[in-house]
């Protein structure tokens, strides 16, 4: 997806996240993914979507983080699929279609933050931030995930990654 799209994904977001959150949690996933949609450039900040009948009904985000070493690691956030459209494996398809395409570029590593029970079905399992650290302090540290896209073993960091601008907020923890 490319900037063009911005108003329909910040308008998905704000309503996935204000159907199953709350309305304060929908618009400020609503407003990141309208700063994240802003930038879209697919280097740094990578969009995709799905549509029904030239309806998004699914999005999701990869946004890139940066280490002193020279390594590609991808952190994918936030994601949406329309209530409507749920339980219909459509978050799943974005997913692994995104993983995908990460891995035609060379990309290393996919981190999330979120649901383990979710994300070990696109393959995310437990990351320790031993190994590779979050951009923020995490407020609950079991929920950090990750996977290698090389086949190899995920390799450890020892340093605290920066992220695009968008997630610096403390807010996003």
């Amino acid at each position: 997806m490319d900037k063009s799209k911005q108003k329909e994904v910040e308008e998905l977001f704000t309503y996935v996240f204000s159907s199953s959150e709350g309305e304060k949690e929908g618009k400020l996933i609503g407003t990141l993914s309208s700063q994240l949609a802003s930038r879209i450039d697919n280097n740094e900040i990578i969009c995709f979507g799905v549509y029904e009948k030239e309806t998004l009904t699914g999005s999701i985000f990869f946004t890139r983080l940066q280490f002193s070493r020279p390594i590609k690691v991808f952190m994918l956030a936030p994601v949406a699929v329309s209530p409507e459209h749920q339980r219909k494996g459509i978050g799943q398809l974005l997913i692994n279609h995104g993983l995908s395409e990460l891995k035609k570029r060379s990309v290393n590593v996919a981190v999330t933050y979120g649901d383990p029970s979710f994300y070990s079905k696109v393959g995310f399992e437990a990351l320790s931030e031993n190994v590779i650290q979050a951009p923020l302090k995490l407020s609950m540290p079991f929920g950090w995930l990750g996977q290698s896209l090389t086949g190899e073993p995920i390799p450890t960091i020892i340093e605290r990654p920066v992220c695009v601008k968008e997630f610096n907020d403390p807010v996003y923890r």
